[in-house]
Protein backbone atom coordinates (compact mmCIF):
# COMPACT_ATOMS: atom_id res chain seq x y z
CA UNK A 1 0.00 0.00 0.00
CA UNK A 2 2.81 2.58 0.79
CA UNK A 3 4.32 1.49 -2.13
CA UNK A 4 1.60 2.08 -4.40
CA UNK A 5 1.00 5.81 -2.80
CA UNK A 6 4.56 6.50 -3.13
CA UNK A 7 3.99 5.79 -6.91
CA UNK A 8 0.99 7.82 -7.22
CA UNK A 9 2.34 10.94 -5.34
CA UNK A 10 5.04 10.91 -7.43
CA UNK A 11 6.77 14.90 -8.30
CA UNK A 12 6.92 13.91 -11.78
CA UNK A 13 3.65 13.31 -12.36
CA UNK A 14 2.20 16.30 -10.75
CA UNK A 15 4.28 19.02 -11.14
CA UNK A 16 6.21 20.70 -14.19
CA UNK A 17 10.04 19.49 -14.61
CA UNK A 18 12.60 20.92 -11.89
CA UNK A 19 9.84 21.45 -9.21
CA UNK A 20 8.55 19.34 -6.44
CA UNK A 21 6.52 18.78 -2.86
CA UNK A 22 9.58 20.72 -0.90
CA UNK A 23 8.39 24.17 -3.03
CA UNK A 24 5.66 23.87 -0.86
CA UNK A 25 6.50 23.60 2.05
CA UNK A 26 5.73 26.63 4.79
CA UNK A 27 8.75 29.21 4.91
CA UNK A 28 9.29 32.69 5.41
CA UNK A 29 5.72 33.39 6.63
CA UNK A 30 4.48 32.06 3.38
CA UNK A 31 1.97 29.42 3.82
CA UNK A 32 0.96 26.83 1.07
CA UNK A 33 -1.97 24.39 0.06
CA UNK A 34 -2.22 20.90 2.23
CA UNK A 35 -3.45 17.67 1.21
CA UNK A 36 -4.29 17.02 5.00
CA UNK A 37 -6.16 20.35 4.83
CA UNK A 38 -8.85 18.50 2.56
CA UNK A 39 -10.28 16.60 6.05
CA UNK A 40 -11.41 20.01 7.53
CA UNK A 41 -14.14 19.55 4.88
CA UNK A 42 -15.58 16.60 6.71
CA UNK A 43 -17.28 18.04 9.38
CA UNK A 44 -17.81 21.17 7.54
CA UNK A 45 -20.35 18.63 5.49
CA UNK A 46 -21.80 17.54 8.69
CA UNK A 47 -22.08 21.10 9.36
CA UNK A 48 -24.29 21.97 6.74
CA UNK A 49 -26.19 18.80 6.79
CA UNK A 50 -27.66 19.99 10.38
CA UNK A 51 -28.11 23.47 9.62
CA UNK A 52 -29.58 22.61 6.51
CA UNK A 53 -32.64 20.33 8.41
CA UNK A 54 -33.20 23.42 10.86
CA UNK A 55 -33.02 25.99 8.16
CA UNK A 56 -35.71 23.84 5.74
CA UNK A 57 -37.92 22.90 9.48
CA UNK A 58 -37.79 26.74 10.49
CA UNK A 59 -37.26 29.01 8.05
CA UNK A 60 -37.66 27.47 4.67
CA UNK A 61 -41.43 26.77 5.66
CA UNK A 62 -41.84 29.97 7.93
CA UNK A 63 -40.99 31.20 4.06
CA UNK A 64 -43.24 29.02 2.21
CA UNK A 65 -46.64 29.62 5.06
CA UNK A 66 -45.96 33.42 4.02
CA UNK A 67 -45.64 32.58 0.14
CA UNK A 68 -48.92 30.74 0.37
CA UNK A 69 -47.38 27.03 0.03
CA UNK A 70 -49.26 24.53 2.04
CA UNK A 71 -48.32 20.71 2.58
CA UNK A 72 -50.03 18.33 -0.07
CA UNK A 73 -53.14 16.29 0.88
CA UNK A 74 -53.05 13.28 -1.28
CA UNK A 75 -55.12 10.65 -1.29
CA UNK A 76 -53.44 7.21 -0.15
CA UNK A 77 -53.91 4.07 -1.98
CA UNK A 78 -55.71 1.66 -0.07
CA UNK A 79 -53.23 -1.19 1.37
CA UNK A 80 -53.09 -4.30 -0.85
CA UNK A 81 -50.40 -6.63 0.01
CA UNK A 82 -50.56 -8.44 -3.17
CA UNK A 83 -50.54 -5.39 -5.10
CA UNK A 84 -47.78 -3.58 -2.92
CA UNK A 85 -46.24 -6.91 -3.51
CA UNK A 86 -45.96 -6.20 -6.97
CA UNK A 87 -45.42 -2.10 -6.81
CA UNK A 88 -42.06 -3.28 -5.12
CA UNK A 89 -40.59 -4.79 -8.23
CA UNK A 90 -42.00 -2.68 -11.13
CA UNK A 91 -44.17 0.66 -10.52
CA UNK A 92 -45.31 0.43 -14.21
CA UNK A 93 -47.36 -2.72 -14.79
CA UNK A 94 -47.42 -3.85 -18.27
CA UNK A 95 -50.89 -4.70 -19.91
CA UNK A 96 -50.46 -8.69 -19.70
CA UNK A 97 -49.96 -7.74 -15.62
CA UNK A 98 -52.78 -5.87 -15.19
CA UNK A 99 -54.80 -8.41 -16.52
CA UNK A 100 -53.20 -10.64 -14.10
CA UNK A 101 -53.36 -8.69 -10.88
CA UNK A 102 -57.02 -7.93 -12.20
CA UNK A 103 -58.31 -11.66 -11.93
CA UNK A 104 -56.07 -11.95 -8.71
CA UNK A 105 -57.56 -8.80 -6.61
CA UNK A 106 -60.92 -8.76 -8.45
CA UNK A 107 -60.56 -5.35 -9.54
CA UNK A 108 -61.47 -3.50 -12.49
CA UNK A 109 -58.35 -2.28 -14.99
CA UNK A 110 -59.53 1.34 -14.16
CA UNK A 111 -59.14 0.28 -10.43
CA UNK A 112 -55.81 -1.14 -10.81
CA UNK A 113 -54.40 1.46 -12.94
CA UNK A 114 -55.90 4.20 -10.30
CA UNK A 115 -54.05 2.44 -7.50
CA UNK A 116 -50.45 2.21 -9.47
CA UNK A 117 -51.01 6.19 -9.75
CA UNK A 118 -51.66 6.62 -6.53
CA UNK A 119 -49.23 4.51 -4.89
CA UNK A 120 -46.31 6.32 -7.37
CA UNK A 121 -47.49 9.72 -6.25
CA UNK A 122 -47.00 8.46 -2.34
CA UNK A 123 -43.37 7.63 -3.22
CA UNK A 124 -42.99 11.58 -5.12
CA UNK A 125 -42.12 14.25 -3.02
CA UNK A 126 -44.32 16.98 -2.41
CA UNK A 127 -44.37 21.03 -2.94
CA UNK A 128 -43.22 21.88 0.70
CA UNK A 129 -40.19 19.56 0.32
CA UNK A 130 -39.26 20.74 -2.99
CA UNK A 131 -39.41 24.35 -1.80
CA UNK A 132 -37.26 23.75 1.46
CA UNK A 133 -34.43 22.00 -1.02
CA UNK A 134 -34.74 25.13 -3.17
CA UNK A 135 -34.96 27.74 -0.63
CA UNK A 136 -31.47 25.83 1.19
CA UNK A 137 -29.11 25.93 -2.77
CA UNK A 138 -30.32 29.34 -3.28
CA UNK A 139 -28.95 30.72 0.25
CA UNK A 140 -25.92 28.35 0.22
CA UNK A 141 -25.36 29.99 -3.68
CA UNK A 142 -26.20 33.35 -3.17
CA UNK A 143 -24.12 33.26 0.30
CA UNK A 144 -21.09 31.81 -2.19
CA UNK A 145 -21.25 34.31 -4.83
CA UNK A 146 -21.31 37.23 -2.52
CA UNK A 147 -18.13 35.51 -0.89
CA UNK A 148 -16.44 34.58 -3.89
CA UNK A 149 -16.79 37.87 -5.56
CA UNK A 150 -15.26 39.39 -1.85
CA UNK A 151 -12.38 37.24 -2.10
CA UNK A 152 -11.45 37.97 -5.79
CA UNK A 153 -12.53 41.17 -6.38
CA UNK A 154 -9.12 42.62 -6.11
CA UNK A 155 -7.09 40.02 -7.71
CA UNK A 156 -5.20 40.39 -10.84
CA UNK A 157 -5.77 36.76 -12.15
CA UNK A 158 -9.70 38.28 -12.09
CA UNK A 159 -9.09 40.51 -14.62
CA UNK A 160 -6.09 39.22 -16.41
CA UNK A 161 -6.57 35.32 -16.52
CA UNK A 162 -2.81 34.54 -17.38
CA UNK A 163 -2.37 35.61 -14.30
CA UNK A 164 -3.51 32.47 -12.74
CA UNK A 165 -0.42 30.60 -13.78
CA UNK A 166 2.61 33.21 -12.97
CA UNK A 167 4.65 31.96 -10.44
CA UNK A 168 3.17 28.31 -10.50
CA UNK A 169 2.68 26.23 -8.17
CA UNK A 170 5.01 28.27 -5.87
CA UNK A 171 1.59 30.51 -5.37
CA UNK A 172 1.29 31.71 -1.69
CA UNK A 173 -2.27 30.62 -0.24
CA UNK A 174 -4.54 33.56 0.81
CA UNK A 175 -7.02 33.00 4.31
CA UNK A 176 -10.01 33.99 2.11
CA UNK A 177 -8.92 31.65 -0.36
CA UNK A 178 -8.50 28.60 2.14
CA UNK A 179 -12.27 29.34 3.63
CA UNK A 180 -14.00 29.50 -0.14
CA UNK A 181 -12.42 25.90 -0.56
CA UNK A 182 -13.21 24.23 2.39
CA UNK A 183 -17.12 25.49 2.33
CA UNK A 184 -17.46 24.87 -1.48
CA UNK A 185 -15.96 21.19 -0.93
CA UNK A 186 -17.66 21.01 2.27
CA UNK A 187 -21.36 21.92 0.52
CA UNK A 188 -20.81 20.06 -2.54
CA UNK A 189 -19.53 16.96 0.43
CA UNK A 190 -23.34 17.36 2.16
CA UNK A 191 -25.14 17.60 -1.47
CA UNK A 192 -23.33 14.42 -2.41
CA UNK A 193 -24.45 12.59 1.08
CA UNK A 194 -28.27 13.69 0.80
CA UNK A 195 -28.38 13.26 -2.85
CA UNK A 196 -30.10 10.02 -2.14
CA UNK A 197 -32.89 11.76 0.33
CA UNK A 198 -33.39 14.73 -2.07
CA UNK A 199 -35.69 15.23 -4.96
CA UNK A 200 -34.94 12.49 -7.33
CA UNK A 201 -34.88 14.10 -11.07
CA UNK A 202 -33.98 12.69 -14.72
CA UNK A 203 -30.82 13.81 -14.22
CA UNK A 204 -30.02 11.91 -11.19
CA UNK A 205 -27.16 9.89 -12.46
CA UNK A 206 -25.32 13.22 -14.08
CA UNK A 207 -26.24 14.75 -10.90
CA UNK A 208 -24.35 12.32 -8.81
CA UNK A 209 -21.22 12.23 -11.57
CA UNK A 210 -21.20 16.40 -11.25
CA UNK A 211 -20.95 16.18 -7.79
CA UNK A 212 -17.72 13.43 -7.60
CA UNK A 213 -16.32 15.40 -10.70
CA UNK A 214 -16.63 18.82 -8.42
CA UNK A 215 -15.61 16.89 -5.62
CA UNK A 216 -12.56 15.84 -7.31
CA UNK A 217 -11.84 18.93 -9.10
CA UNK A 218 -11.38 21.15 -5.86
CA UNK A 219 -9.75 18.74 -3.73
CA UNK A 220 -6.91 17.59 -7.15
CA UNK A 221 -6.68 21.49 -7.43
CA UNK A 222 -6.09 22.36 -3.69
CA UNK A 223 -3.48 19.78 -3.78
CA UNK A 224 -1.56 20.32 -6.55
CA UNK A 225 -2.20 24.40 -5.54
CA UNK A 226 -3.68 25.62 -8.86
CA UNK A 227 -5.84 27.54 -5.98
CA UNK A 228 -6.31 30.41 -8.65
CA UNK A 229 -7.49 28.72 -11.48
CA UNK A 230 -9.81 26.95 -8.88
CA UNK A 231 -11.37 29.66 -7.23
CA UNK A 232 -12.53 31.58 -10.76
CA UNK A 233 -13.94 28.27 -11.62
CA UNK A 234 -16.27 28.12 -8.38
CA UNK A 235 -17.15 31.84 -8.82
CA UNK A 236 -17.95 31.39 -12.24
CA UNK A 237 -20.52 28.29 -11.08
CA UNK A 238 -22.21 30.54 -8.28
CA UNK A 239 -22.75 33.66 -10.96
CA UNK A 240 -25.63 31.59 -12.09
CA UNK A 241 -27.39 28.72 -9.92
CA UNK A 242 -28.64 31.00 -6.93
CA UNK A 243 -30.98 32.44 -10.20
CA UNK A 244 -32.08 28.51 -11.37
CA UNK A 245 -33.04 28.00 -7.28
CA UNK A 246 -35.12 31.88 -6.88
CA UNK A 247 -36.87 30.65 -9.80
CA UNK A 248 -37.68 27.49 -8.55
CA UNK A 249 -38.77 28.81 -5.59
CA UNK A 250 -41.31 31.84 -7.12
CA UNK A 251 -42.98 28.86 -9.09
CA UNK A 252 -43.68 26.63 -6.25
CA UNK A 253 -45.33 29.88 -4.85
CA UNK A 254 -47.17 29.93 -7.73
CA UNK A 255 -45.57 33.47 -9.24
CA UNK A 256 -45.21 32.40 -12.74
CA UNK A 257 -44.02 35.82 -13.97
CA UNK A 258 -41.36 36.60 -11.57
CA UNK A 259 -40.32 32.72 -12.23
CA UNK A 260 -39.98 33.14 -16.18
CA UNK A 261 -38.31 36.56 -15.40
CA UNK A 262 -35.94 34.98 -13.49
CA UNK A 263 -35.49 31.91 -15.64
CA UNK A 264 -34.77 34.10 -18.62
CA UNK A 265 -31.80 35.84 -16.82
CA UNK A 266 -30.56 32.78 -15.75
CA UNK A 267 -30.78 31.10 -18.80
CA UNK A 268 -28.71 33.91 -20.39
CA UNK A 269 -25.85 33.62 -17.00
CA UNK A 270 -25.67 30.02 -18.15
CA UNK A 271 -25.10 29.97 -21.45
CA UNK A 272 -22.83 33.35 -21.47
CA UNK A 273 -20.92 31.61 -18.29
CA UNK A 274 -20.54 27.50 -19.36
CA UNK A 275 -20.86 27.85 -22.55
CA UNK A 276 -18.85 30.73 -23.56
CA UNK A 277 -16.63 31.86 -20.48
CA UNK A 278 -15.83 28.50 -19.20
CA UNK A 279 -15.24 26.66 -22.61
CA UNK A 280 -13.17 29.97 -24.26
CA UNK A 281 -11.69 31.56 -21.49
CA UNK A 282 -11.03 29.14 -18.12
CA UNK A 283 -10.36 25.84 -20.14
CA UNK A 284 -8.34 28.15 -23.00
CA UNK A 285 -6.16 29.45 -20.11
CA UNK A 286 -5.53 25.85 -18.64
CA UNK A 287 -5.20 24.29 -21.79
CA UNK A 288 -2.90 26.65 -23.74
CA UNK A 289 -0.78 28.79 -21.65
CA UNK A 290 0.86 27.01 -19.62
CA UNK A 291 2.83 24.66 -21.96
CA UNK A 292 4.28 27.75 -22.88
CA UNK A 293 5.85 28.11 -19.23
CA UNK A 294 6.59 24.32 -19.35
CA UNK A 295 6.37 20.95 -20.78
CA UNK A 296 2.87 19.39 -20.25
CA UNK A 297 3.07 16.72 -17.15
CA UNK A 298 0.25 14.67 -16.25
CA UNK A 299 -1.14 16.53 -13.97
CA UNK A 300 -1.58 18.94 -16.36
CA UNK A 301 -3.94 16.43 -18.52
CA UNK A 302 -5.45 15.61 -15.39
CA UNK A 303 -6.95 18.77 -14.27
CA UNK A 304 -7.77 19.61 -17.82
CA UNK A 305 -9.80 16.00 -18.15
CA UNK A 306 -11.84 16.86 -15.57
CA UNK A 307 -12.83 20.29 -16.59
CA UNK A 308 -14.23 18.44 -19.39
CA UNK A 309 -16.05 16.39 -18.23
CA UNK A 310 -17.61 19.31 -16.23
CA UNK A 311 -17.91 21.01 -19.59
CA UNK A 312 -19.88 17.89 -21.16
CA UNK A 313 -22.04 18.12 -18.12
CA UNK A 314 -22.48 21.78 -18.75
CA UNK A 315 -23.40 21.03 -22.68
CA UNK A 316 -26.11 18.60 -21.14
CA UNK A 317 -27.82 21.25 -18.80
CA UNK A 318 -27.93 23.49 -21.25
CA UNK A 319 -29.97 21.36 -23.66
CA UNK A 320 -32.35 21.01 -21.07
CA UNK A 321 -32.51 24.30 -20.22
CA UNK A 322 -32.99 25.82 -23.74
CA UNK A 323 -35.72 23.59 -24.42
CA UNK A 324 -37.46 24.77 -20.97
CA UNK A 325 -36.49 28.41 -22.55
CA UNK A 326 -38.52 27.36 -25.65
CA UNK A 327 -41.72 27.20 -23.63
CA UNK A 328 -41.67 30.71 -23.53
CA UNK A 329 -43.22 31.06 -27.09
CA UNK A 330 -46.80 32.36 -27.45
CA UNK A 331 -49.15 30.58 -25.10
CA UNK A 332 -46.57 28.73 -23.03
CA UNK A 333 -46.77 30.35 -20.03
CA UNK A 334 -44.92 28.41 -17.72
CA UNK A 335 -41.41 26.58 -17.77
CA UNK A 336 -41.62 22.96 -17.48
CA UNK A 337 -38.20 21.19 -15.67
CA UNK A 338 -36.97 18.63 -18.16
CA UNK A 339 -35.68 16.80 -15.08
CA UNK A 340 -38.15 16.59 -12.96
CA UNK A 341 -40.60 13.19 -12.47
CA UNK A 342 -44.36 15.24 -12.99
CA UNK A 343 -46.74 14.12 -10.52
CA UNK A 344 -49.76 11.92 -12.69
CA UNK A 345 -52.46 13.97 -10.98
CA UNK A 346 -53.21 17.48 -9.98
CA UNK A 347 -55.42 18.99 -7.02
CA UNK A 348 -58.43 19.81 -10.17
CA UNK A 349 -58.58 16.30 -11.03
CA UNK A 350 -58.15 14.53 -7.37
CA UNK A 351 -61.52 17.08 -6.42
CA UNK A 352 -62.85 16.19 -9.59
CA UNK A 353 -62.55 12.56 -8.66
CA UNK A 354 -64.09 13.21 -5.30
CA UNK A 355 -67.07 14.80 -6.10
CA UNK A 356 -68.22 12.11 -8.72
CA UNK A 357 -67.74 9.31 -6.22
CA UNK A 358 -69.80 11.67 -3.83
CA UNK A 359 -72.56 12.21 -6.73
CA UNK A 360 -72.58 8.11 -7.11
CA UNK A 361 -73.15 7.79 -3.10
CA UNK A 362 -76.10 10.08 -3.25
CA UNK A 363 -77.36 7.93 -6.11
CA UNK A 364 -76.81 4.67 -4.36
CA UNK A 365 -73.81 3.86 -6.57
CA UNK A 366 -70.76 1.61 -5.30
CA UNK A 367 -68.29 4.41 -5.49
CA UNK A 368 -64.83 3.33 -7.40
CA UNK A 369 -62.68 2.55 -4.81
CA UNK A 370 -58.94 3.98 -6.28
CA UNK A 371 -60.28 4.67 -9.34
CA UNK A 372 -58.98 6.24 -12.54
CA UNK A 373 -57.58 9.95 -12.14
CA UNK A 374 -58.11 11.40 -15.53
CA UNK A 375 -53.90 13.04 -16.39
CA UNK A 376 -53.98 16.45 -17.70
CA UNK A 377 -51.32 16.56 -20.27
CA UNK A 378 -51.52 20.48 -21.05
CA UNK A 379 -50.96 21.47 -17.26
CA UNK A 380 -47.09 22.16 -17.21
CA UNK A 381 -44.70 22.48 -14.08
CA UNK A 382 -41.83 24.05 -13.24
CA UNK A 383 -40.89 21.18 -10.90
Amino acid sequence: MERLSNIFWQERLWFPEGLGWADLVDRDGRVYAKARDLWVALPIALFFLVVRQIFERTVARYMASLLGIKETVRRIAAHNPMLESYYNTSKYPTQSSVKELCKQTGCSEKQLQGWFRRRRNQDRPNLMKKFCEASWRFLFYLLAFVFGLAALIDKPWLYDLEEMWKGFPVLTLLPSQYWYYMLELGFYTSLLFSVASDVKRKDFKEQIIHHVATITLISFSWCMNYIRAGTLIMFLHDSSDYLLESAKMFNYAGWRKMCNCIFIVFAGFFVITRLIIFPFRILYCTWVYPVTLYPPFFGYYFFNGLLLVLQCLHVFWAVLIIRMALRFLPRNEIVNDERSDREETDNSDEADEEKKEQNEKIKGNKPIQNGYVRHNNNHHKYE
